[in-house]
């Protein structure tokens, strides 16, 4: 919600959350909802992510996603994302930021093996959010592990002014 929401307010002209999940199953507050509303943000609920799309230099042109519909709960107790067969679209994007929870995830890890990691996993950023990638940026949990909410504000947007100045020197 704050990447989002940050990005909206650093001028981008479209600022999207894809998620997998209904409005009602959203981990966010009603507020913070209500308020990425009022500033511009559009949801686009019950999809899924699949791909990242680049073009031949590549930078990225869009993502690949899929609707959703939700089956039985899982063990959070929220219904469980299910796969629309035949449901795959595109989204056309500049820029994609990836906000999926607490833990690197192994796919993750696995296909980056020059994103480097710290020795309890979690990813290796430098003052400015940079991962070992350049012009991938990570905070929060994900680079502190389980810190405070405050701590992975103050990421976000330091994230988001370096991601601002490092497409603006391009």
């Amino acid at each position: 919600m704050d990447g989002v929401r940050t990005a909206r307010r650093l001028g981008a002209k479209r600022a999207i959350l894809a998620y997998r999940r209904g409005r009602e199953e959203m981990p966010a507050r009603v507020e913070e909802i209500h308020h990425a509303e009022q500033e511009g943000v559009e949801f686009m609920f019950l999809v899924a992510p699949l791909e990242i799309l680049g073009d031949e230099a590549g930078w990225v042109r869009g993502v690949r996603l899929q609707r959703m519909e939700l089956g039985e709960p899982d063990k959070s107790g929220r219904r469980r994302p299910v796969p629309v067969a035949g449901s795959e679209f595109e989204l056309p994007a500049n820029i994609v930021v990836v906000a999926v929870g607490t833990r690197a995830n192994p796919l993750l890890t696995a296909t980056c093996p020059e994103l480097k990691l710290d020795k309890w996993g979690n990813i290796v950023a430098d003052e400015k959010q940079m991962t070992s990638i350049p012009g991938v940026f990570a905070g929060g949990d994900i680079v502190r592990g389980g810190a405070t909410v405050i701590l992975a504000m103050g990421d976000g947007k330091r994230a988001a002014a370096a991601i601002n100045e490092y497409l603006n020197s391009r």
